[in-house]
């Protein structure tokens, strides 16, 4: 403290460096090039419920507790880079969706005729897939390994 009862700069600074400079996870934020046809998709399609929209230009879906933000041309989440860049959709980052029964999920949508990027892999972990949605944004659907029952662990007496 300084003489007028005020924390020093010193004090201020030890405050603000134990303090978290992310709040939370607001949601994720997609590059799309029509945000009403994103919004269809993932709302008829993958089950999102519709928090609101601002035509073209925006709009936010959600499931549990994803948020979704599907930014088309126009909105100030697209606008271009300083330097010139400019935001598209694509890539190979990703939303990971659980789901349970992987296969009978993708042979649903198969028929439905969406558009996956590779074959259902298998991984200790689980057994995932990528899902396109009409703008090339990658989905993982994953289902994760049941993990084998542990069995109680026992150790003699005096171990």
């Amino acid at each position: 403290m300084n003489r007028g009862g005020r924390p020093s700069s010193v004090a201020s600074a030890r405050s603000a460096e134990n303090e978290s400079l992310v709040l939370s996870l607001w949601g994720v934020r997609y590059q799309v090039r029509d945000a009403a046809r994103s919004v269809d998709f993932y709302v008829s399609r993958l089950g999102f419920h519709l928090d609101h929209q601002n035509l073209p230009a925006f709009a936010q879906v959600s499931i549990g507790d994803l948020k979704l933000i599907l930014s088309g041309p126009g909105a100030s989440g697209s606008r271009p880079m300083p330097d010139g860049r400019v935001q598209e959709p694509g890539g190979w980052n990703r939303v990971v969706l659980q789901v349970a029964d992987l296969p009978a999920r993708i042979e649903a949508l198969k028929k439905a005729g969406l558009p996956f990027r590779n074959e259902m892999e298998v991984g200790p972990g689980g057994r995932q897939i990528q899902l396109e949605d009409p703008d090339g944004n990658p989905i993982e659907l994953f289902e994760p390994a049941r993990s084998p029952v542990a069995s109680p662990v026992f150790f003699p007496r005096g171990a």
